[in-house]
C-alpha cells in the first residue's frame, strides 16, 4: 500500500520513491540538518573545555591511592589535550565538519536508486560485514555505511589535531579506534542483519540462549563480564593438547625443563633448546600432533628441551629479569649438559623469551660463554622503537598504576595481559565473540589456540615492571651497556654466532617493522624470514597444512622497504627453510638420547606440573 506522499516516507511499491521528491532534495535536507547540529557542537566547544578543565582540577585534589585508576591507561591528559586544541581552532571544526556532512550528503544521493551498485558491496576484509545481507540489503547497506563514514571521521579528525605529540597522538587515535569499533551496529541486536535473521530462523530461541550466555560470564560478585572464548572442557593438557611424548628432567622454582623422546634414530649433536614466552603457556608450540612444532622438530632429527616457566604467585613477586636469565636460561643450559652430555647447544626465543634469549646471549659473549652457537627468533623484539600499539599500554603513569596494583599480590594476574593483547584486535577477539555468544546465541568454540588464549599466566612484579619500563618506555636493550645484568652491560652487538630472525606480516604484537630493527644489531650474520599471517599463525604453521607464504631477500639490505621491495615470495611453511638453515649448524648425526638416560633423573611425565597450573 502506497504511503501518504505528504508523509515524508517511502512509496513501498514504487522502487523510485525515495520518500522525497529527488536525491538532491535529500541531500539539502540532511546538509541542512548537519548545519544545524554543528553550529550547536561548535558554540559548546568553548564550555565543554571550560567543563574538562574544572573536571581534571577537581579530580586531581581529590583522588587517592586506590581512586587514581579511574584511568588506570592515562588516556585522559590525550582526550584533554585534543579537545582544547580544537576549541582553540575554529577552522578546523569547520573544515571536519563540513566533510562529514558532505560525506553524508553523498552518502544519502547515492543510496537513492534502489538498485545497489557494486561499489556499495562491503569490504571482505571487514569481518563485521562479510554477511551478504548488508551489501545486498540497501536499509543495512546505509546503517554501515553512515557508520563507516562517522566513525573514519571520528577518527581522523582526532588524529589531525594540531600541537599534540606523537605518543598523545597514536594514544588518541587508538582509544577513539576502539569507541567508534564499540558503536558499530553488528554489535546491536536491530542493525545486525544475520542476527535477525538467526533470530527469526530460531523462534527467538537464539536471543534467550545469548541471554543465558551473558548471565553465565557475567560475574555476580564483580558485574565483570568475562566474554567466554571457546569450551574450557574441550582439551585436556597431556591427553588431547601438549601431548608429544617426553620427561621433565629438571626444575627449580621458576622453570620446568621438558626433554621430548627421540622418534629417529640418529639426532644432531647439537641439542635444540626453546625459551618460550612466560606471559603465555609453553604449549603453543604443542597444540595438538597436526600443528606442533616440537614434534616436527623431533621427528625432523633434534633433541628438543623446552623450558615451562612457573605460574608465578605472590612468593615470586620479586623475581627479576635477570633471575629469569639466570635460574631460567643459563641454569637450564647447565642442566640439558648433564641431561645428554653434550655442552654446545642451538636455542630459540619465542616473544619475550626470544628479548630474554637475545639479553642472555650478550650476557654470554661478554664472559666468554660459547656454548649457544646458534640462535632462532620467533617474532621476538630487541629494538622496540617501533613496536606497535603495545608501547600506548606502557607509559608512566600506567606503570605507576600497575605497581600500586601489584603490590600486595605480588603479581599481574594474567587476565589482565590477556585483555590488553585483546584489545590490540577488539573487533576479532572481543566483539565478535561479543555478537556470537549474547546475540547469535552460539555456544563456545573448540578451538585449540583459543583453549591455550584463555590459559592466561600470571607475571612477577618485579619482571613485569622492569621489561615495560627498560624495553618499551626506555628501548634500553638496544642501547649498548644502557642495561646492566649480574653487573655486565648489555651489547647486544657482542653477539656473533649465525641468527635466524622470523617475523609476522600481520603481527600486532611484535609488528614485523620492529623485528627487522633487530638485523641492526646483533654482530653476526643474520637471516631475516617474514611469514605471512600474525603473532600465531605466523609461527605455528605446520608444512602439511599447505598455507600462507613467506618472504626472504638473500642479499639483506638494511632498509624494510626496500627488503621489502626485492623479497621472493614463497608458498606455504617457512619451517624447511629454517630447517636447513639450522641442520647445518647442529653438528653430525650421533646416536638419540632418552630422557633419563644422562646424569638427571626424571622428575615426571611432560607437560609437567607447572603448566597445569590455573590463574
Amino acid at each position: 500500500m502506497a504511503t501518504d506522499p505528504n508523509d515524508g516516507k517511502p512509496d513501498a511499491n514504487n522502487p523510485d520513491d525515495t520518500g522525497v521528491d529527488n536525491a538532491a532534495e535529500a541531500a539539502d535536507m540532511f546538509a541542512e540538518f548537519s548545519r544545524t547540529a554543528f553550529e550547536l557542537f561548535n558554540q559548546q566547544a568553548g564550555a565543554t573545555t571550560e567543563l574538562l578543565n574544572r573536571s581534571q582540577k577537581l579530580l586531581a585534589e581529590t583522588l587517592s591511592p586506590v581512586q587514581r585508576e579511574v584511568d588506570p591507561l592515562n588516556v585522559g591528559p590525550a582526550f584533554k589535550k585534543a579537545s582544547e586544541k580544537l576549541a582553540l581552532d575554529p577552522q578546523k571544526l569547520i573544515e571536519a565538519n563540513y566533510a562529514l556532512w558532505q560525506q553524508h550528503a553523498e552518502l544519502w544521493a547515492s543510496m537513492a536508486p534502489k538498485v545497489v551498485e557494486a561499489t556499495h558491496l562491503a569490504d571482505v576484509r571487514d569481518k563485521r560485514f562479510r554477511d551478504d545481507s548488508w551489501a545486498e540489503q540497501p536499509l543495512f547497506d546505509l546503517v554501515r555505511r553512515t557508520y563507516l563514514i562517522t566513525s573514519n571521521w571520528l577518527v581522523d579528525t582526532l588524529g589531525s589535531v594540531e600541537g599534540l605529540d606523537a605518543r598523545d597522538r597514536d594514544k588518541l587515535v587508538f582509544h577513539t579506534r576502539l569507541l567508534a569499533d564499540a558503536f558499530a551496529p553488528s554489535n546491536f541486536l536491530m542493525t545486525n542483519p544475520a542476527v535477525i535473521e538467526r533470530m527469526r530462523e530460531t523462534g527467538g530461541q537464539s536471543l534467550i540462549q545469548g541471554m543465558k550466555n551473558l548471565q553465565r560470564d557475567l560475574d555476580p560478585k564483580t558485574g565483570e563480564l568475562e566474554i567466554l572464548m571457546n569450551d574450557p572442557d574441550a582439551f585436556a593438557l597431556g591427553e588431547s593438547i601438549a601431548t608429544t611424548p617426553g620427561k621433565v628432567v629438571w626444575q627449580n622454582e621458576l622453570v620446568q625443563l621438558i626433554q621430548y623422546t627421540p622418534t629417529t634414530e640418529k639426532v644432531h649433536r647439537r641439542p635444540l633448546v626453546i625459551v618460550p614466552p612466560w606471559i603465555n603457556k609453553f604449549y603453543i608450540l604443542d597444540l595438538q600432533p597436526k600443528n606442533s612444532f616440537i614434534k616436527w622438530a623431533v621427528e625432523a632429527g633434534y633433541t628438543v628441551f623446552v623450558m615451562s616457566w612457573v605460574n608465578p604467585d605472590k612468593e615470586l613477586g620479586n623475581k627479576t629479569f635477570e633471575d629469569y636469565m639466570q635460574e631460567g636460561v643459563l641454569d637450564s643450559l647447565d642442566a640439558v649438559e648433564k641431561a645428554c652430555g653434550e655442552r654446545e647447544v642451538t636455542m630459540i626465543g619465542y616473544c619475550i623469551g626470544g628479548t630474554l634469549l637475545s639479553a642472555t646471549l650478550a650476557y654470554m659473549a661478554d664472559q666468554g660463554d660459547d656454548r649457544v652457537k646458534a640462535a632462532t627468533f620467533f617474532a621476538s623484539q630487541a629494538d622496540f622503537e617501533e613496536a606497535g600499539d603495545l608501547k600506548l599500554f606502557a607509559d608512566e603513569v600506567q606503570l605507576e598504576n600497575l605497581e600500586h596494583r601489584m603490590k600486595e599480590s605480588g603479581y599481574l594476574e594474567g587476565s589482565a595481559m590477556a585483555k590488553t593483547f585483546n584489545l590490540l584486535r577488539a573487533n576479532d577477539l572481543i566483539w565478535s565473540f561479543y555478537v556470537d555468544n549474547y546475540l547469535m546465541g552460539k555456544e563456545p568454540l573448540k578451538f585449540d589456540l583459543l583453549y591455550w588464549n584463555s590459559d592466561s599466566t600470571r607475571m612477577p612484579r618485579e619482571t613485569h615492571l622492569f621489561y615495560l619500563r627498560r624495553m618499551y618506555i626506555d628501548n634500553a636493550l638496544s642501547t649498548p651497556g644502557a642495561i646492566e645484568l649480574k653487573g655486565v652491560p648489555i651489547d647486544l652487538g657482542k653477539i656473533t654466532i649465525p641468527i635466524y630472525l622470523q617475523a609476522a606480516r600481520e603481527d600486532h604484537i611484535a609488528p614485523c617493522r620492529s623485528v627487522f630493527r633487530s638485523t641492526g644489531l646483533y654482530g653476526g650474520d643474520v637471516r631475516f624470514m617474514l611469514a605471512g599471517s600474525g603473532h600465531i599463525a605466523g609461527v605455528i604453521n605446520p608444512p602439511a597444512a599447505n598455507k600462507y607464504q613467506y618472504w626472504i631477500n638473500e642479499s639483506n639490505p638494511a632498509d624494510f622497504d626496500t627488503w621489502m621491495s626485492g623479497a621472493i615470495e614463497h608458498p606455504g611453511s617457512w619451517w624447511q627453510d629454517w630447517d636447513e638453515w639450522l641442520a647445518p649448524l647442529s653438528g653430525k648425526r650421533v646416536a638419540a638420547r632418552t630422557p633419563g638416560d644422562g646424569a638427571l633423573d626424571i622428575v615426571e611425565d611432560a607437560p609437567g606440573s607447572y603448566v597445569r597450573v590455573k590463574s
